[in-house]
């Protein structure tokens, strides 16, 4: 089967004038072989440590740091050599990692590889201190919190909260409930919220149509009708000031916050928690992840238009980059170098969608973009 996305040479062509990027776009690494990352975050000092899920490629090591340019198992070759996929301390099948303000990695392991349902040790959250490379806490979660149907996919912080702050992850699940998770890091207790509300569910056609490359993105099985991208809740940021939780479902272009107050206070009712919900508006098209900074600024990765967006405080939405090369941008990551990291993966490639025939090119890349480069574009 011919490529639809690649012309003559186009692996080695150059960008024409027209197609010059419109912000200051850096490659900072390219993956040439292996399988395909999602998750980026670079410390303080400069570390950059990747994810890579078990989607169906051979992943010799789900979480790496890259170092002197070649990847290296992270925290180590144990930690990424799980015994089943219940193994309560190992790494399964890892979908996100952040760096906290503390400088710490936060390990998010779905417990799903090939998205199938989750067991109890699966599912969790693994701590590791940058000082000495040591798994300082492992957040097992009950089969309440990570239901068989859940996938972990994303997760922000806030340390200003409780005795040791709280965690917000978005359950994304094609198959089943949807909803936020929330997780109280000194206590690792966690429970669902927004369980399968409006806003964290997937639009369907003819609501919603997405794009990617300029053709429609759906599921194409080898045999059998096509049939919509399910999947919800997905990006995740948290407001500077601390006061709202902002996500978005994959399939959507919407955007959408809710109160952390509501979230984190399990006496606040299931609908009192709802009623806090706030529809945030149109960003453009449908985003993968969502990042913020310490100046208030959100920041929605933008598949259908091979772009990265941003909205400043008083609601103006601006286009930070937009570049041919960023064929599927999924995950971001502020660093303190100044620069935004964001991982393109040609996830919309994948035998999945393209009718069993796997249409992604290596390399996948890295890239960093300057975020006070200011704005290149009005949306």
């Amino acid at each position: 089967m011919s490529n639809p996305f690649l012309g003559p040479n186009a692996a080695d062509r150059d960008l024409s004038a027209e197609d010059e990027p419109l912000g200051e776009l850096d490659l900072v690494h390219t993956f040439d072989d292996g399988p395909m990352p999602t998750g980026v975050s670079v410390s303080s000092t400069g570390r950059i440590f990747v994810n890579f899920p078990k989607w169906g490629d051979d992943v010799p090591a789900t979480v790496v740091e890259l170092v002197d340019g070649a990847p290296r198992p992270y925290p180590d070759a144990a930690w990424n050599s799980p015994t089943s996929d219940a193994d309560p301390n190992a790494l399964v099948s890892v979908q996100s990692i952040v760096v906290d303000p503390r400088d710490r990695l936060w390990i998010l392991d779905t417990g799903s590889p090939l998205f199938q349902p989750t067991q109890p040790g699966g599912p969790k959250l693994v701590c590791v201190d940058l000082a000495n490379d040591m798994v300082e806490k492992t957040i097992v979660f009950e089969p309440d919190v990570a239901l068989p149907t859940t996938y972990l996919n994303d997760i922000r912080f806030d340390l200003r909260r409780g005795d040791g702050g709280m965690a917000f992850i978005t359950d994304s699940s094609d198959q089943g409930e949807n909803g936020i998770i929330v997780v109280d890091l000194a206590t690792g207790e966690a429970w669902r919220r927004l369980r399968d509300h409006p806003s964290t569910k997937a639009l369907t056609p003819p609501g919603f149509v997405p794009l990617a490359e300029g053709r429609v993105f759906m599921e194409r099985p080898e045999e059998g009708p096509p049939q919509p991208v399910r999947m919800g809740a997905d990006g995740i940021a948290i407001a500077a000031d601390g006061e709202r939780l902002w996500y978005c479902p994959l399939a959507s272009r919407h955007w959408y916050s809710v109160s952390i107050d509501a979230l984190v206070d399990q006496t606040v009712s299931a609908e009192e928690v709802a009623a806090t919900v706030r529809d945030e508006g149109d960003k453009g098209g449908g985003s993968d992840g969502l990042e913020t900074d310490d100046a208030g600024r959100f920041y929605a990765t933008n598949y259908e238009h091979n772009a990265i967006v941003r909205r400043l405080p008083d609601g103006e939405l601006q286009t930070l980059v937009h570049d041919p090369r960023l064929l599927w941008p999924d995950t971001m990551s502020v660093a303190a170098d100044g620069h935004l990291y964001v991982t393109a993966n040609q996830l919309h490639r994948q035998a999945k969608y393209q009718n069993g025939t796997d249409l992604r090119v290596y390399p996948y890349s890295l890239f960093r973009v300057p975020i006070d480069a200011g704005p290149v574009r009005l949306v």
